[in-house]
């Protein structure tokens, strides 16, 4: 059995450019180095209308029950100016003991330690250590987010596969490898607000009826301290968040008032909320200021909670044998695709120090890596405890 090393691996995976929605052969480097294990290996496309197909990858040895599973992605976001970053972002270059590339923070190199921490696992252990782990590895979580693992986990429900508990290998870490664990995601819910009035010359206002003080005074409504806090929070979540993106007019006269104003503001929302019950609260505050408006309400996820239990205290141990110290429970950031998993298990998000993600010059250092790997493999190895 090659047990795979997790630097090479990661330095391997960084070398295709697999900008969503292009594998550029990222999944094929990855399914190189589990087959060997005795990984059962299998491709799964899907595409819906108006989308790229996308190439997915499933990954399981084993087949009984516990089933752990690790979640993840191969896709990364475009590098940008490449003339900016110190060394060719898709290079993979080791210097100053650190891995640099676009994916190596986020998240090939978290891909590459569960892999490299498998295969430790298997070696020691062999096939037989009583239970399944599988890999759920999508090239579709940067962008739409419809054709990967979402779909993934629709196909395994529908042919009876189960699984227990899951790992999503997001770099959720502040400050050191395995100080932040994720237990849940706040929801996020964006809002397209468009007033209407009468156009108007500014010298007759009374002749017009001018949108913008309505348009300002609902996205005011939104904000009962006059901040960008909407609530108090909860046990596990901070405050729910609103951010206005953008408020647009196209209105290049000095002397007209405009007919129509329009904005964009989006809410990270905390457990307190659905996307529903925040969408009535929404328009509850709107239709108090009144007027002609339309609102079109868009929901990204709602929220969630993975509360603190079996599989919070497992991983959570792993980390403080590896490391010493405790991760702290975490529900901030944005979303990912644990939003899915939820659905069907029990699911935490552990990965490396998210200081570079998606920034020029991504990197992450070489030990950092090992670490990582070190911690899936105490979780491995908690989860699947040798029978005496």
């Amino acid at each position: 059995m090659t047990v795979p090393d997790p630097i090479a691996l990661t330095q391997a995976l960084i070398r295709c450019p697999s900008v969503t929605p292009a594998d550029a052969g990222a999944l094929g480097v990855l399914e190189a180095a589990l087959a060997p294990l005795g990984f059962r290996c299998e491709r799964m496309r899907f595409e819906a209308p108006g989308t790229a197909p996308i190439d997915n990858l499933y990954a399981r040895i084993g087949s009984g029950r516990p089933h752990l599973c690790f979640a993840g992605h191969t896709d990364v976001v475009p590098p940008g100016d490449e003339t900016r970053w110190r060394f060719p972002p898709f290079e993979g270059r080791i210097a100053e003991g650190r891995v640099w590339g676009r994916g190596a923070c986020d998240m090939k190199s978290a891909v590459a330690a569960f892999a490299a921490a498998a295969g430790r696992f298997l070696a020691e252990r062999g096939p037989a250590f009583g239970g399944s782990i599988s890999l759920l590895i999508t090239g579709d979580e940067e962008a739409e987010a419809v054709n990967g693992t979402v779909k993934m986990l629709q196909a395994l429900a529908a042919r009876g596969e189960a699984i227990d508990a899951c790992i999503v290998g997001e770099p959720s870490s502040s400050e050191a490898v395995g100080d932040t664990m994720k237990i849940g995601r706040r929801g996020s819910l964006t809002g397209r607000l468009t007033v209407r009035g009468v156009q108007g010359h500014v010298a007759y206002p009374h002749k017009a009826d001018n949108p913008l003080p309505r348009l300002v005074r609902m996205l005011a409504a939104l904000s009962p301290g006059g901040g960008p806090e909407i609530d108090g929070g909860s046990a596990h979540f901070d405050p729910s968040t609103l951010a206005i993106t953008t408020i647009d007019v196209g209105n290049p006269a000095t002397n007209v008032i405009p007919a129509e104003g329009r904005a964009v503001f989006n809410i990270r929302f905390n457990d307190t909320w659905t996307a529903e019950s925040l969408g009535a609260w929404i328009r509850e505050r709107f239709d108090a200021v009144g007027g002609d408006f339309t609102l079109d309400l868009r929901s990204g996820a709602d929220s969630f909670l993975t509360a603190p239990g079996e599989l919070t205290g497992r991983v959570a141990g792993a980390v403080e044998r590896v490391t010493g110290r405790r991760p702290a429970f975490s529900t901030s950031g944005g979303t990912s695709d644990a939003r899915f998993v939820k659905d069907y298990a029990p699911v935490v998000e552990l990965g490396l120090v998210n200081a570079t993600i998606h920034k020029t010059n991504e990197n992450v250092p070489v030990e950092e890596i090992e670490t990582l790997t070190r911690i899936y493999r105490a979780v491995l190895d908690d989860s699947f405890p040798e029978r005496g």
